[in-house]
């Protein structure tokens, strides 16, 4: 009967090694599945939708990356004015105050867009921007006054007029 005995014990250790790895699993997907989440944001957390932003300059880089796609661009012209309250209100009244940026020391300003896949459902390619490019942003600037933004739109030099899928309308 010692035979029996060891296999009994063998199963035993087997059935514990096997519940072990299963929680072991599950932890491990359940906190692969938060990470993502944990690192998204709401637009309001961010950005303010009452502080209209438009840049005029030249595209330094495309991100093509997730959760959301950059453009950068060094500034020519920087525009800001006072938007409504409403995220999903746009318009303004108010008219656009302008300065321009010394040429020296161009301001890199970088806009937040939506993420890749969301670009090429509004019809983006990795090339629909190009390094050395002029284009025109217009958005929404950073709650914490850096150089960023949050990209609505984005106008090539040639006048065609990009969607940048910004997540200021989905966001209450």
């Amino acid at each position: 009967m010692r035979g029996y005995g060891a296999a009994k014990s063998a199963r035993r250790r087997f059935g514990a090694m096997t519940t072990i790895g299963t929680f072991a699993c599950c932890a491990a997907g359940l906190l692969a599945v938060s990470a993502p989440l944990s690192a998204h944001h709401s637009f309001s957390a961010e950005f303010d939708a009452t502080r209209q932003i438009k840049v005029t300059g030249e595209v330094s880089e495309l991100e093509w990356t997730n959760p959301h796609a950059w453009v950068h661009v060094r500034a020519s012209e920087v525009c800001e004015r006072r938007g409504s309250g409403n995220l999903r209100d746009t318009g303004s009244t108010e008219e656009w105050q302008c300065r321009t940026v010394d040429g020296d020391q161009p301001a890199e300003w970088g806009f937040e867009l939506a993420s890749p896949n969301g670009l090429m459902r509004q019809g983006w390619t990795r090339n629909s921007v190009k390094p050395g490019e002029t284009v025109t942003v217009e958005g929404s600037r950073a709650r914490d006054n850096s150089q960023n933004g949050n990209a609505r739109t984005v106008t090539r030099a040639d006048g065609v007029r990009l969607f940048a899928g910004s997540s200021q309308g989905t966001t209450p």
